[in-house]
C-alpha cells in the first residue's frame, strides 16, 4: 500500500484529517482510548458520508435515514468526530474534549441513547455487524409492506478484524447472505492488526472467500484511495446481494513512527508522536481546533439528506398508508388487542386447560398475532418445540419478504442480535425462541438488549429438568439465576395458561426485554378467579390461602407451583395452614412497595421450590428459609422420575415444613 493518500480533491483529505486529529487529540486528552482505527478509516468514512450516506443531524430519527453502525466500537472517536463535524447539536467540541469522562455522551464505546444518531450500542466485537442484519431485514420487510417511496435506505457498517473473528459474525453473514439482504454494506477495516500484534498470530482465514461462500458480493480496495472507495461503494449499492468491501488500511495512518503497529490500537500516541503526525500531515492547527472552511465542507455534506428527508416528510403526509406506517414505526398496539386478550384470558379461566406453558404461549400468540400486525416471530431451528409459529404466519425467504416468521437456523447468538437490530430499526416487535439452556449462546445479545432497553421477547422453552430424557446438557440449572441477575431484564416463569397470557401482555407493553421461561411438560391450571387484574404484573401474589391464620408460606414459580399446591393440601390435612405464593417475575415483585411484599410473603417461616439453583432465593425466604431445588446438574430420564430423583416433590416440601415448624 502506498504511504501517500491519493485524494479526489484536497478538501476530502482535509475533511479526513479533521477526523484523525480530533480522534488522536481526544484520546491523548483522556489518556485512554483507541486512536488507530479512526485514523486508519478516516478516508473511508469521509467518502461514505460525503458522497453516499443519507443522515440528517437535524432529524436524527427520520425513519427512512440510512443506518450507520460502528461495529468496531472501540474506534468510537470516529463516530463522535463525525457527529461533531456534521453538526449534531448534542455533540459540541466540549464533549469531544471530555472523551471517556463521566456525565458526557462520548463514552469509551458508542452507547445507544447517550447521544443522537447512535444507532446501537457496540463494543463487544461482532455485535454491531449482527445487529445491522436486523436493521437491513427490517428495511426489506417494511419496504415490501409500504413501498419504496416510504422505505428505501441502506445499512452501512464499519467492522474490524476482530468483528470478523468473533463467532457471531459467521452466523450473521450466513443468515444475511441466505436472505440476500442487498442493502447491507459492510466496510471492513482490513488493517491486519489486533491488540496482540499482527492478526497473523491467530488467524489465516481468507475472509473474502468466506463472505463469497456465504452469498455476499465482495470487493477489495485500497482504503486510502478515494476513487477506489467511491467506486466500491457505488458498486455495492447496485448489488443484489449483501456487500463486503475489504478496505486495506494502515492503522494509525499518518503517525510517522507508530502507524501500522499495534501500539496505535488501544493507547494514546503520546505528545511527541502527535507533534510528528501534525508535521507529517501538514496540520498546523491546535488540539481540537478545526478550521471554519473544513467544518463548512462537512456540514455541506448533510444538505443532500436534509432535502431527501424534507421530501420524504411531504410524501408521507400525502401517502394513504401514513397512519398505518406510523403505527408500525411507533409500535402502537391496536385497541382491539386489549379486548381480544381479555376475552381470551376470561375463557381460559373457565376452561382451565392442562397445558405446557410453551403450548399456552402458542395459544396466546394466536390471539396476539391476529391482533397486532407488526409482531415478527422466529426460532433458532426449534419451531416445533418452541411453538413460536401460529396459524397464518408466513415464513420469510429471499424470494418472499411479505412474511412475518423467521427461520434463524441454529444461530442463537445472531438471532438475539438480529432481534435487537429489528427493535432498534423500529417497525416490528421481535420475538424468538430456543431452549432456555441455549440462552448461553446469546447471552451477550440479551445483555445488550437490556442495556439498550429494547422491546425484545425471548421465548425460552424447556426450562428445567422437566425437559426429561435429553439429559443434563439440555437441562437448565443455573440459567434462571444468571438471567435474573441481568439489570433491566424481566424474566417471567409462568405457572399456567393464565399466567402465560399475562406474561405476554407485560412483555408487549414493556420498554425493555423480556424472557419467558416456559415448560415442556403439561401443567395444571390454577387461576379461575373472575377478576380481570393482571396479577403477574405485580411479580408475585398469593395464589392460595386458607381463611385461618397462616403458618407457612410456600413460594414457587412455573411448573413447581403444582408441587406447592399439592404440598399445601397435604399440610392442611395435618392442620398446617400453608399459603402458596406464585412468584413468576422477581424483577416486577421487587418494584412493589414494602407493604405489598410483606403481605404477600407473610411473617411466618418460608419454603421456596424451583427446579433450578438456589442462588438469589435467600432474599425471599430469609437465612432460615428452606429451598427445595437443584444443587447439581440434571440427568437423563422421564421428567416425573427426575423430580423424584432430585427430591423436588410435595412430600419433600411437607417433610421440610414439619421440620421447620417443629
Amino acid at each position: 500500500m502506498s504511504a501517500q493518500v491519493r485524494p479526489v480533491d484536497n478538501s476530502s483529505l482535509l475533511m479526513a484529517n479533521a477526523i484523525r486529529f480530533l480522534a488522536m487529540d481526544a484520546v491523548q486528552e483522556a489518556n485512554s482510548g483507541h486512536p488507530g482505527m479512526p485514523m486508519g478509516m478516516a478516508d473511508v468514512a469521509t467518502v461514505l458520508f460525503k458522497n453516499f450516506i443519507n443522515i440528517n443531524p437535524d432529524k436524527p430519527d427520520w425513519p427512512d435515514r440510512d443506518r450507520f453502525v460502528l461495529s468496531a466500537g472501540h474506534g468510537s472517536m470516529l463516530l463522535y468526530a463525525l457527529h461533531y463535524l456534521l453538526g449534531y447539536k448534542d455533540m459540541p467540541i466540549e464533549n469531544i474534549k471530555n472523551f471517556r469522562q463521566i456525565n458526557f455522551n462520548t463514552a469509551g464505546h458508542p452507547e445507544f441513547g447517550h447521544a443522537m444518531g447512535i444507532e446501537t450500542t457496540t463494543g463487544p466485537l461482532g455485535q454491531g455487524l449482527a445487529t445491522s442484519v436486523g436493521m437491513a431485514l427490517s428495511e426489506k420487510l417494511l419496504s415490501k409492506k409500504f413501498g419504496a417511496d416510504l422505505v428505501n435506505h441502506f445499512t452501512y457498517v464499519i467492522a474490524g478484524d476482530g468483528c470478523l473473528q468473533e463467532g457471531i459474525s459467521h452466523e450473521a453473514i450466513e443468515f444475511s447472505g441466505h436472505l440476500k439482504l442487498s442493502k447491507l454494506i459492510v466496510l471492513w477495516d482490513d488493517n491486519q492488526i489486533s491488540i496482540d500484534g499482527s492478526t497473523n498470530l491467530s488467524n489465516s482465514a481468507n475472509q473474502i472467500s468466506r463472505f463469497k461462500a456465504a452469498g455476499w458480493h465482495t470487493q477489495s480496495i485500497d482504503g486510502h484511495n478515494y476513487l477506489e472507495i467511491e467506486t466500491a461503494i457505488a458498486n455495492a449499492k447496485k448489488s443484489k446481494k449483501p456487500s463486503l468491501i475489504a478496505c486495506k488500511t494502515k492503522i494509525g495512518f499518518g503517525a510517522p513512527n507508530l502507524a501500522g503497529t499495534s501500539k496505535t490500537h488501544g493507547a494514546p500516541l503520546g505528545s511527541e508522536e502527535i507533534v510528528a503526525t501534525r508535521k507529517a500531515l501538514g496540520w498546523q492547527h491546535k488540539p481540537f481546533e478545526i478550521p471554519k472552511e473544513i467544518l463548512s465542507d462537512w456540514k455541506q455534506t448533510t444538505e443532500r439528506a436534509k432535502n431527501l428527508s424534507d421530501n420524504w416528510e411531504k410524501n408521507l403526509q400525502q401517502n394513504p398508508k401514513k397512519n398505518r406506517f406510523l403505527s408500525y414505526i411507533d409500535g402502537i398496539i391496536p385497541e382491539s388487542y386489549e379486548r381480544k386478550i381479555n376475552t381470551f384470558v376470561k375463557q381460559m379461566k373457565k376452561e382451565m386447560p392442562k397445558l405446557a406453558t410453551r403450548q399456552a404461549s402458542q395459544k396466546t400468540l394466536e390471539v396476539i398475532n391476529k391482533s397486532i400486525p407488526f409482531t415478527l416471530g422466529g426460532s433458532a431451528d426449534l419451531t416445533g418445540s418452541n411453538l413460536t409459529k401460529t396459524n397464518g404466519m408466513k415464513s420469510i425467504s429471499s424470494r418472499n419478504f411479505s412474511g412475518n416468521y423467521i427461520h434463524y437456523g441454529i444461530r442463537e447468538h445472531a438471532m438475539g442480535s438480529i432481534m435487537n437490530g429489528v427493535a432498534l430499526h423500529k417497525g416490528f416487535i421481535p420475538y424468538g425462541g430456543t431452549f432456555l439452556v441455549f440462552s448461553d449462546y446469546m447471552r451477550a445479545s440479551i445483555r445488550l438488549s437490556a442495556l439498550m432497553s429494547l422491546r425484545v421477547v425471548y421465548v425460552l422453552t424447556h426450562d428445567s429438568i422437566g425437559l426429561g430424557e435429553d439429559g443434563p446438557t439440555h437441562q437448565p440449572i443455573e440459567h434462571l439465576a444468571i438471567l435474573r441477575s441481568t439489570p433491566n431484564l424481566n424474566l417471567i416463569r409462568p405457572a399456567d395458561i393464565v399466567e402465560t397470557a399475562e406474561a405476554w401482555d407485560i412483555a408487549l407493553k414493556t420498554n425493555g426485554p423480556t424472557v419467558l421461561a416456559l415448560s415442556r411438560q403439561g401443567l395444571k391450571a390454577f387461576r379461575s378467579e373472575k377478576s380481570s387484574e393482571n396479577k403477574v404484573s405485580k411479580g408475585g401474589y398469593v395464589l392460595h390461602e386458607n381463611s385461618k391464620k397462616r403458618d407457612l408460606t410456600i413460594i414457587a414459580t412455573g411448573s413447581e407451583i403444582e408441587i406447592a399446591m399439592e404440598a399445601s393440601s397435604l399440610l392442611s390435612n395435618d392442620g398446617i395452614n400453608a399459603a402458596v405464593v406464585s412468584l413468576p417475575c422477581w424483577e416486577l415483585f421487587d418494584k412493589q412497595d414494602d407493604n405489598y411484599k410483606s403481605n404477600v410473603l407473610g411473617e411466618c417461616p418460608r419454603i421456596a421450590i424451583e427446579a433450578g439453583t438456589e442462588m438469589g432465593w435467600t432474599k425471599y425466604i430469609g437465612e432460615k428459609g428452606i429451598f427445595i431445588g437443584m444443587n447439581s446438574f440434571g440427568a437423563s430420564g422421564p421428567a416425573s422420575e427426575l423430580y423424584k430423583h432430585f427430591g423436588i416433590t410435595s412430600d419433600a416440601v411437607v417433610n421440610a415444613a414439619k421440620k421447620q415448624l417443629s
